[in-house]
């Protein structure tokens, strides 16, 4: 080819970029709306020619988001023919396409012995070495030499020799496919660590231009919301409200209209980008392969089948274009103390409820610069709130410095940190959650050193509340009484307003106290504090728990104490003596029983030593006299037993009699 026919193509050449990128539509980005759940919403729009191409980059990451949300909306005629994106092939499925894997860290001899049969060529200083692999392996360190890798090679001639590679100067394929196929691996895996960008490419058809616009959503920084409280002069403190926003796309908002969402819709992450692949099974001719026996499982339970869910396909509201009308410069935090620490702004954005979220929409256009972030006032105006103090930490001796506020703004307040100013100066940061209209919450924000709070703790016995009985069982509720004092000293000498948040207790009910509110966790009251006085707070709680034993197993003692409980009715009481008498008489013949039983095992063992002796005098001659006497008092003894024994019998038919009448009365008593 000639230098003239050189210059000629590159001419050409030239002239086809430049009226390929002339054909490229530009689609800027119009409308921002950012989440608090992680995603943003995006509205491009501009003027696509007839046959013109409209081209939108992401970053790889956000392609499931892409394609799960985007939709394209024309105006005018035409149509949109279709859209293209970059595809993405997983790394693992083009890899598995070679006869060979290189893993981290895995040593040459192993990928060598994937190569069987592959003619390797090695040099050692002059000699050159051919052959075909048989292995490789890495022999093992020991006593006599280092570890080291191997390869084993069939030369030409038939010879198998292990080699050393760490003593060849040069290794090489011979096979000029297997090269290329290592160049094309190596190529691939740079490839998937470079590629971060994919573009989806808008084309149309007609013959005339017209308006498209393009929204889609993307993962993006959640944004932040700050607030300022200033207490002025006024009944009603100012709240400021400024929005951060982060802009990482990459890309200039220039002139676009921008709303902040505060709220948490369902949001998730679905894989639509890379391909899929199904494993599919194997199938084969039944005359193909033995039957192999099959075993039915029995039924543990019938499912019905699940109704089948409706395709809801969500409607979109179409949003113009506004003209750029300039940028918003978010103005710096201000100072801890000033003169008067309230901001000028050039006005709040406007509030909306959407749907079950809420939106702020700020009425200029934004401008914000790519990889940097702003903050622009969303809120300016007064707000209903009181000074108090809030004791909740029982820890430490003063209360916080704190403020009720009421969200009176008729607007949702996103969730964030609160600045404080107090008579123009620093008073301190609280953290808020998000406050829906009317909505009230405490913050706190500061150490009153000037308020000190001791507590003291005291609890009282089980006290019987209630006794019922039915059937034989008797039924008892009991309270468990305890009182938490706080002892409130005001040093300053000025009138304050104390909250104390007593910790709510699993069973346990407050008695003597009515809190002003009650929260999931504590108990609120409210206390009056004048200029340098104590007070004192005595909140009592009970547990009432109930408990049921059979009344025949209750000691008389026991039922003593139920006899004497004031919350007993007379009728009650007067069955509950009854049980209590056939008791104690029960009782006392018990004892008899058991005073019986001991003199007659008394006389048993008198007898035996009786006995004993008459045993031994019989051994011995002239003490006959001696015999007749222990006889006659073992005789005497046998009188007495049988007296007791009679006595013994008499007392358990009475006994007998007296458990007949108390279960009678037992099965009787009911109250």
């Amino acid at each position: 080819m000639t230098l003239r026919e050189s210059l000629k193509h590159f001419v050409f050449l030239l002239v086809f970029l430049f009226s390929s990128l002339l054909n490229a539509a530009d689609l800027p980005v119009r409308q921002v709306i950012l989440y608090k759940h992680g995603v943003g919403y995006f509205q491009r729009s501009g003027q696509l020619g007839a046959g013109e191409t409209a081209r939108l980059d992401f970053d790889a990451a956000e392609m499931n988001d892409v394609l799960k949300s985007l939709t394209i909306i024309e105006r005018g005629g035409g149509k949109i023919s279709g859209l293209r994106y970059d595809a993405s092939e997983p790394l693992d499925k083009k890899l598995s396409a070679y006869p060979f894997r290189l893993g981290p860290g895995q040593p040459l001899s192993a990928v060598l012995d994937q190569l069987k049969g592959a003619v390797l060529e090695l040099k050692f200083g002059t000699e050159t070495v051919r052959g075909a692999i048989l292995s490789g392996r890495v022999t093992p360190r020991d006593d006599k030499r280092p570890e080291s890798e191997q390869v084993l090679l069939l030369l030409d001639s038939g010879e198998m020799r292990g080699f050393d590679l760490a003593s060849a100067t040069g290794i090489r394929l011979l096979d000029p496919a297997l090269q290329t196929q290592f160049r094309q691996y190596l190529a691939d895996l740079s490839g998937a660590r470079s590629k971060e960008k994919r573009s989806v490419y808008i084309d149309s058809t007609g013959q005339q231009a017209r308006q498209v616009v393009a929204d889609y959503m993307v993962p993006m920084p959640v944004w932040k919301s700050s607030y300022r409280l200033i207490w002025d002069q006024g009944s009603e403190p100012t709240l400021e409200g400024w929005a951060i926003v982060d802009n990482t796309t990459g890309e200039d908002w220039t002139g676009v209209q921008l709303s902040l969402v505060s709220g948490r819709p369902i949001s998730f992450i679905s894989r639509l980008y890379e391909p899929r692949y199904i494993a599919r099974p194997t199938a084969e001719l039944p005359e193909e392969r033995a039957q192999a026996p099959v075993v039915h499982q029995g039924a543990i339970q019938e499912d019905k089948p699940a109704e089948a869910q409706r395709d809801v396909r969500a409607q979109k509201m179409e949003r113009a274009a506004g003209e750029v009308i300039g940028g918003i410069v978010a103005a710096a935090p201000p100072p801890p103390a000033r003169a008067d620490v309230t901001s000028t702004v050039t006005g709040a954005a406007a509030a909306q409820e959407l749907g079950e979220l809420f939106e702020y929409s700020f009425p200029a256009a934004v401008t914000v610069r790519k990889n940097e972030s702003a903050m622009l006032p969303f809120l300016q105006q007064k707000l209903s709130a009181r000074r108090l103090l809030v004791y909740s930490n029982t820890s430490s001796v003063h209360p916080l410095h704190s403020a009720e506020i009421t969200n009176s703004t008729g607007k949702t307040l996103d969730g964030g940190p609160i600045t404080v100013y107090d008579d123009n100066a620093y008073a301190g940061e609280a953290l808020v959650e998000t406050l829906k209209t009317g909505d009230k919450r405490l913050i706190s924000y500061g150490v009153d050193l000037g308020t000190r709070i001791t507590t003291l703790f005291d609890s009282k016995g089980d006290i019987v509340r209630e006794i019922h009985v039915r059937r034989g069982t008797m039924t008892t509720r009991t309270a468990a009484i305890e009182t938490k004092t706080y002892t409130i000293r005001n040093v300053d000498q000025k009138a304050k307003t104390l909250i104390i948040e007593h910790p709510v207790r699993q069973q346990y009910k407050v008695t003597d106290q009515k809190p002003v509110e009650t929260t999931a966790n504590a108990y609120r009251f409210e206390v009056k504090l004048a200029a340098g006085a104590t007070e004192k707070l005595p909140v009592t709680e009970e547990r009432v728990y109930e408990s049921s034993v059979s009344v025949l197993n209750i000691n008389p003692d026991v039922l003593v104490s139920y006899v004497q409980n004031k919350s007993l009715s007379d009728a009650a009481r007067a069955q509950l003596q009854q049980i209590l008498d056939r008791k104690r008489q029960i009782a006392s013949a018990d004892g008899e029983i058991r005073r019986s039983d001991e003199q007659i095992r008394s006389i048993f063992q008198d007898q035996e030593r009786v006995r004993q002796n008459i045993n031994s005098l019989n051994r011995v001659s002239g003490q006959e006299q001696q015999v007749q006497t222990y006889s006659r008092q073992l005789a005497a003894q046998e009188t007495q037993l049988a007296t007791q024994r009679d006595r013994q019998a008499e007392q358990q038919r009475r006994k007998a009699a007296l458990e007949t009448e108390l279960n009678s009365l037992i099965e009787k008593m009911e109250f």
